[in-house]
């Protein structure tokens, strides 16, 4: 058979044919007593770790203040946690009903194993983190932008906890990436058989034999790519809430993809729900940022980030002078008195150059200060050359009207003289006449007169 393996019999054997890479991973870390640890929770664990590490000093970029951020974040996490195995163990009820109410409830918070649905850990996580932003008065878009950075990175790295599991695999495959493992095998065998979830939702001519699609690899990758993408916009963002929309646009139209090469899904008669519910957030999300990119083209001035706005330092400002011993009242107090009251510029000994969100945080203030710097001096420079324009043309028009205006006043002032020239020349003649008359007459006792006029005749 054409990319056939050989039957794996060790469960925890996993097997990359075609790159001949092969790993041995127990699902069990190690155990605590008698409680066993999975290698899931702890991946799960780690890539929650490494979302708060990354997003929590950025909280004052959306204009946030950490510590009241902090009960959201834990009340995000702990409504994830349960929404995504309520999620879960709905559409797939049945795997979970036991005789007894007791058992019941045990086999539905048992988790190690995996079972837990990505919607629902974001329905949970924004529906609790909502109700505890509205009781810690946090605005709900800033922290949904900065939430959606995190969730790529938990995700990203979460579904490394499906790799050890060899859950969550997809189709046979002959791509280079394909994969196979003792557990994919007996999965394969056991859910093709009349009954068996593969064999009900239309899989029934998937072979053992054959390498399947590795989606927990398609989708890890697609997510960290994503995360690099949305930290990078997080610094160009326009309006908030800009990165939950691509965020659900990244995600929804990555999981519709992946999600009909899975053959795990949770079905609704014969539709994929992920993959259903993938197509509505990725339109949905398309259309709302046409919308707000047509909107805030024609009036910018109603998209102002939180971050900017007054509240927001304020808010920020009265944290950090808490968290420097001052009660409420004095932190109001010394807010309203001192100079630097929205915390713009920190007291000399406090070692947080930035405690508003103006600047970014230390590890990276250099980029972010020369991008704002280089920002700042752009919009100077046009604003100056759009000035230098309009001098420039208000100028030569004024040039020009004086310069007609003078071209007139000389033509004027030229005419002027020369009249003035004709009627001198013509007073000095009439005068040199009659000098010269009197002359004659007192020379010839009057006959000078007629002397004067012979040599008029003659000239």
């Amino acid at each position: 058979m054409n990319g056939a393996v050989e039957r794996i019999n060790d469960l925890n054997t996993i097997f990359f044919p075609k790159l001949g890479l092969k790993f041995h991973i127990d699902p069990t870390a190690f155990h605590i007593g008698n409680v066993a640890i999975q290698w899931y929770g702890i991946i799960i664990t780690i890539g929650l770790i490494l979302a708060l590490v990354y997003c929590m000093p950025k909280m004052k970029r959306f204009g946030l203040d950490a510590d009241r951020t902090i009960d959201a974040v834990i009340g995000g996490v702990l409504g994830g946690i349960v929404g995504a195995r309520v999620y879960y163990v709905i559409w797939k009820w049945d795997d979970y009903q036991r005789d007894t109410l007791g058992e019941t409830l045990k086999a539905m918070i048992n988790t190690r194993n995996g079972g837990l649905a990505i919607y629902g850990g974001l329905i949970g996580a924004v529906l609790v983190g909502f109700i505890i932003c509205k009781i810690r008065k946090v605005k709900v878009l800033p922290m949904l932008d900065i939430t959606v950075i995190g969730f790529l990175i938990g995700q990203g790295i979460g579904r490394w906890g499906n790799f050890v599991n060899q859950e969550a695999f997809g189709t046979n495959t002959d791509n280079f990436l394909g994969m196979t493992g003792g557990r994919i095998q007996d999965t394969i065998l056991a859910q093709t058989q009349i009954g068996g979830d593969m064999y009900n939702n239309g899989l029934a001519t998937m072979l053992w034999e054959k390498p399947v699609h590795p989606c927990f690899l398609y989708e890890s990758v697609w997510c960290l790519l994503g995360f690099v993408v949305l930290a990078f916009w997080s610094k160009r963002r326009k309006y908030d809430g800009q990165l939950l929309l691509m965020y659900m646009a990244w995600y929804g139209a990555e999981r519709f993809v992946v999600e009909g090469l899975r053959t795990d899904s949770l079905m609704l008669g014969n539709m994929r729900v992920s993959q259903a519910l993938s197509a509505i957030i990725f339109v949905t999300s398309v259309i709302l940022q046409i919308i707000f990119f047509f909107r805030r083209r024609r009036d910018p001035e109603s998209f102002v980030l939180y971050a900017s706005t007054e509240e927001s330092r304020l808010l920020i400002e009265e944290g950090r002078r808490k968290r420097m011993g001052m009660t409420g009242s004095d932190a109001m107090i010394m807010a309203d008195d001192e100079d630097d009251d929205v915390g713009i510029l920190p007291p000399e000994d406090d070692d947080d150059d930035d405690d508003v969100g103006i600047l970014p945080p230390e590890d990276d203030d250099d980029e972010e200060v020369t991008e704002a710097v280089e920002e700042k001096a752009e919009e100077v420079t046009e604003a100056v050359e759009e000035k230098a324009e309009e001098v420039t043309e208000a100028v030569e028009e004024k040039a020009e009207e004086v310069t007609e205006a003078v071209e007139e006043k000389a033509e004027e002032v030229t005419e002027a003289v020369e009249e003035k020239a004709e009627e001198v020349i013509s007073e000095a003649e009439d005068k040199y006449e009659q000098l010269a008359e009197a002359v004659d007459e007192k020379l010839t006792g009057g006959r000078g007169k007629s002397s004067h006029n012979k040599k008029k005749r003659r000239k």
